[in-house]
């Protein structure tokens, strides 16, 4: 069975802060509490910020591939984390 959380953007004026890195806290503890055995997410390449916080937190990049976003060509990611 797959479930999903929706995850989310930090305000450019919150960034820096500590927000991100409690929101992953919170959403991979809520995972474990519920059984996830794995989580995983979609980006892009570029976001470097985003893509740290995802490795500071165990999430591995598994799979890249080009895709249209928006309207222009970007290399998706897709992360994973293993609980």
């Amino acid at each position: 069975m797959t479930r999903s959380v929706t995850g989310c953007i930090v305000s450019d004026r919150l960034q820096g802060k500590g927000f991100g890195s409690e929101l992953m806290k919170l959403a991979v503890d809520f995972c474990k509490r519920n059984g996830y055995r794995c989580i995983y997410l979609w980006t892009f390449e570029g976001l470097s910020s985003a893509r740290h916080l995802y490795e500071k937190n165990g999430f591995k990049l598994m799979e890249e591939h080009f895709g249209t976003q928006w309207g222009k060509e970007v290399k998706e990611q897709r992360f994973e984390l293993r609980l």
